[in-house]
């Protein structure tokens, strides 16, 4: 097994970048995930949904090396690796940005870009910044990636929150990330703005990043995704590529499958409550009742236990 920041070489096309193995992970007597498998492959769109609780926080924690799991592998261009912290995951190219951006505010944007990682000229002791390479790097970086920015010297924080998250997402290319971790990037923008960081999503995905979007929202998940992966409780409950699932099913998924059904079957009970206007009623669950037999077929095979 490999240890520390040491490199690896390339894999093969087809191998992951990232591979998951049955990874579990227990806080004492809680255990926050269970036998999740995951495949991360270059120039793909991994979506990640789950409700508050599922375990999407632990899974970020353990890919970038914050946490150890407590069972399970994980693979590094097809080689187990133990990634002993977040500056081992980085090394190998292991990104990830989270809600907050680590940005400080007051700082332009240019600052932000370099923040930790500045670029500086001269010997020591008259070691200074070269802040005229930052801005002219930082924006040919922001450029390639479709952002155009009119002041580079503006304060971060004046910006939109979507162009905070693409101005992240840029940066993390920029040194070098061959998997980007995404945690809730559009969870609290508006419609324009979660619009603006898919945009960037697809870029990254253009460029052949491999993108891990981790979100509450199917909506946002189906207009990027390549894979979707819908955890409840710790445990895997829909794993599917884009063409064998559907918009419905995930949101079925994410609104609780199996206990819609018991609560469904509770409230058929209650007077005054007509269960046949339920989304689901006597189709599988589906949110337009088209697909409960199609839908039905799949969670046979998913390999989760979220289908009534």
């Amino acid at each position: 097994m490999t240890t520390g920041t040491d490199t690896t070489a390339p894999a093969a096309p087809d191998t992951p970048l990232v591979e998951l193995r049955d990874v579990g992970k227990t806080y004492g007597t809680i255990r926050a995930l269970s036998g999740v498998s995951l495949s991360l492959y270059p120039g793909r769109v991994s979506c990640v949904l789950g409700d508050n609780g599922a375990g999407k926080s632990t899974l970020i924690k353990i890919i970038s090396g914050l946490h150890q799991p407590s069972e399970g592998e994980i693979l590094v261009d097809g080689r187990p690796v133990r990634l002993s912290g977040p500056r081992d995951a980085l090394a190998r190219g292991i990104a990830t940005v989270y809600q907050d951006l680590a940005t400080v505010t007051l700082m332009p944007v240019w600052r932000n870009f370099f923040l930790g990682a500045e670029l500086t000229r001269g010997r020591w002791p008259f070691q200074r910044l070269d802040i005229p390479r930052m801005k002219r790097l930082a924006d040919e970086e922001l450029r390639s990636m479709g952002i155009e920015l009119n002041d580079l010297d503006q304060p971060i924080g004046s910006l939109s929150g979507g162009q905070r998250q693409s101005v992240a997402i840029a940066r993390a290319v920029y040194f070098g990330a061959r998997v980007l971790i995404l945690d809730e990037p559009t969870a609290a923008l508006g419609v324009k703005q979660s619009g603006v960081v898919l945009k960037y999503i697809a870029a990254a995905r253009e460029r052949g990043l491999s993108v891990v979007f981790i979100t509450h929202n199917p909506h946002h998940a189906a207009m990027v995704g390549d894979h979707f992966t819908v955890l409840r409780l710790g445990s895997v409950e829909l794993s599917a590529a884009r063409d064998e699932t559907s918009l419905e099913e995930l949101t079925h998924h994410m609104a609780g499958g199996a206990e819609l059904a018991a609560l469904r079957h509770e409230l058929a009970e209650v007077s005054g409550v007509d269960v046949a206007r339920l989304p689901g009623n006597g189709n599988g669950g589906t949110a337009n009742g088209k697909d409960g037999g199609k839908e039905s077929g799949k969670n046979s095979g998913s390999g989760g236990d979220g289908g009534p």
